[in-house]
């Protein structure tokens, strides 16, 4: 397919999502160089081995993998032309991920009770990587949480329909990343040692 064809307003559409997933695979080649290099620092004599996650990063796992699915049910609302439900899971979306990132803040109260901060004379290698890890995640999900919180704001003012959808399909697209992201790195936070 020829990406030169086309109305110019299905180049712009292209272009777009062309644009947001050169964004996407620069945040999965950034993302895997911290879990690399967390990976290559493990061999340290100074590595924590019997580290466990807190339970608030579990509840926030959960949390983030319903907003997955309740964005993706708004999206296929709006597709339907229902504004009343788009408008629920939206909403119920923007709520879920709040609440992703309290929970993500109460994993790290868990972590400092446990002693060990991002740095100081308490800091520790391993919870400084679960640090920056985790705490870069939440500035991409705080960016997806504008993301969504400007498609609501366009959803209020009728600005999508079921034949027009960019920026929605945009941010939805972005949020299930972020979403997926975390995911993976909850999994590998968890089971790498």
């Amino acid at each position: 397919m020829d990406l030169t064809q086309g109305t110019l307003q299905e180049k712009t559409y292209r272009a777009k999502k062309l644009m947001l997933w050169f964004g996407i695979i620069s945040l999965i080649m950034t993302f895997a160089g911290w879990t690399s290099a967390f990976i290559v620092s493990s061999n340290r004599p100074d590595w924590l081995t019997d580290f466990q996650l807190p339970n608030a990063f579990l509840v926030s796992t959960i949390l983030i993998l319903i907003s997955s699915a309740t964005f993706y049910f708004a999206k296929k609302a709006l597709q339907k032309g229902n504004r009343q439900a788009t408008t629920i899971l939206l909403l119920v979306t923007l709520g879920l991920g709040i609440a992703f990132i309290f929970n993500q803040f109460s994993g790290f109260k868990a972590i400092i009770e446990s002693g060990y901060y991002f740095t100081g004379p308490t800091s520790n290698i391993t919870m400084s990587y679960v640090y920056v890890i985790a705490i870069m995640h939440i500035l991409h999900v705080i960016v997806g949480l504008i993301c969504l919180i400007v498609v609501i704001y366009n959803h209020f003012k009728q600005k999508y329909s079921p034949a027009k959808m960019l920026g929605f399909e945009l941010a939805a697209t972005f949020w299930h990343f972020v979403d997926f992201l975390w995911l993976y790195l909850f999994l590998f936070l968890y089971f790498f040692k």
